[in-house]
């Protein structure tokens, strides 16, 4: 039976090399940082000599080691202007943030306007009374432009929420010639329809050295769906401020569940008149409590 030689089927890799040694097609070497194969026979040739080599690939440019660059956990890789980097781990809270185009991005603390400086929750038994206590200071005057508030509760009487201010170690201020004040009203009887605007006529807490921020009560007591919103706005010192600056603006939205059934919207400006330093608020009922819900003032950062 006849033979045929077929030859090599395969190439086969000879390592690094050498010129002294006799290569035969298919023979794969390498010289430097490159491959090539060998495709005539050939003793002597340099890799560099095309009649006898090819090249198959070579090493492209180095890269960045990652395994060294990040060292520990937590550790963040980004490019800088020359190339990869590790910024390593912020402290706890903090955020990452970018410094826009051209710049390294960095670690930051989250930051707002709106600073959270006392908080009350109402359960469902209630307080008649509460206070926010030394939530005006010097200090306080210096960090904020104003103030914040925000309410929402129920009663179990019909009667109004009242507010005065406390200085020093919290005594309350109720001088019935400090408070003044005026307003407007909406309020619609949902049982027949009738809609009535006006001034805000249910009395201004002067007579009791107070601001009466409401005046309509509503009666939890037989309807816990019922309630009020408030919202309330101080601008400027309160510590060491003026009359203008203890001025506060309050918005009411509350309903009596009474008979006639009032829906109630107030606008209302307070404006107390003492030299007093001012360091807290309180909050009271004349009579019943304030149930079912929340209460929280914030400090605007000037």
């Amino acid at each position: 039976m006849a033979t045929l030689n077929l030859g090599r089927i395969k190439p086969v890799f000879q390592g690094a090399y050498n010129g002294s040694t006799a290569y035969v097609v298919d023979d794969i070497v390498t010289f430097g940082d490159e491959t090539f194969i060998c495709i005539q026979a050939s003793t002597g040739n340099a890799t560099s000599n095309a009649s006898y080599w090819t090249k198959l690939a070579a090493k492209g440019t180095d890269g960045t080691d990652v395994g060294t660059t990040l060292t520990t956990q937590g550790d963040i890789l980004y490019r800088d202007g020359s190339g990869l980097q590790r910024l390593a781990a912020g402290t706890n809270g903090q955020v990452l943030q970018t410094g826009g185009s051209g710049a390294n991005p960095s670690w930051g603390t989250v930051s707002s306007d709106y600073v959270k400086i006392a908080s009350q929750t109402l359960d469902g038994s209630g307080v008649n009374a509460f206070e926010f206590q030394n939530c005006f200071s010097s200090a306080n005057d210096v960090l904020y432009g104003g103030y914040h508030l925000s309410m929402y509760f129920q009663t179990t009487s019909n009667h109004g929420m009242q507010v005065r201010y406390l200085e020093g170690t919290n005594t309350e201020l109720s001088s019935t010639s400090h408070y003044k004040h005026g307003g407007v009203e909406g309020y619609r009887q949902t049982n027949n329809g009738n809609n009535t605007v006006g001034t805000a006529s249910d009395g201004d807490g002067s007579a009791s050295g107070s601001m009466a921020w409401d005046g309509w009560g509503q009666n939890g007591a037989d309807n816990t769906t019922e309630g009020a919103f408030y919202t309330a706005n101080w601008q400027g010192a309160m510590y060491g401020g003026n009359a203008q600056n203890r001025s506060v603006i309050t918005m009411a939205s509350l309903r009596d569940s009474s008979s006639p059934n009032y829906i109630v919207g107030k606008f209302q400006a307070f404006r107390y008149e003492g030299s007093e330093n001012i360091t807290g608020l309180k909050f009271f009922m004349a009579s019943g409590n304030m149930i079912n819900g929340q209460c929280t003032l914030w400090g605007l950062k000037k």
